[in-house]
């Protein structure tokens, strides 16, 4: 997942797509979806460094969770990706880490 500015809409993304198709086709364009989500209750973290290096982080999130008396709704969580991966070295990606919980009852 990648955030978007409030002023990207789906038209804007439809515009950039016919470009993409007619420029230089892109085999997975099709897969690329634009959506809004609502996510409810999670628990979140920045990750800040390599992506190898998540583990630890959810490590820290699942304690959280557990401390809190809560529990995840899924075993998927989400990924949005804030820095480039092409352009910022990895000690200095930025990654939201979260996972959808509930209070447990």
């Amino acid at each position: 997942m990648i955030r978007q500015p409030d002023f990207v809409t789906k038209e804007i993304v439809d515009i950039a797509f016919e470009h993409v198709e007619k420029k230089k086709p892109y085999p997975f364009l099709n897969d690329v979806r634009f959506a809004t989500f609502q996510d409810g209750l999670s628990v979140q973290m920045l990750h800040v460094g390599p992506y190898d290096d998540e583990p630890q982080s959810f490590k820290v999130m699942n304690e959280f969770i557990k401390n809190n008396n809560l529990e995840k709704t899924s075993l998927q969580h989400r990924e949005i990706y804030l820095s480039d991966f092409r352009k910022v070295e990895p000690s200095k990606l930025k990654t939201v880490l979260r996972y959808k919980v509930k209070p447990i009852e």
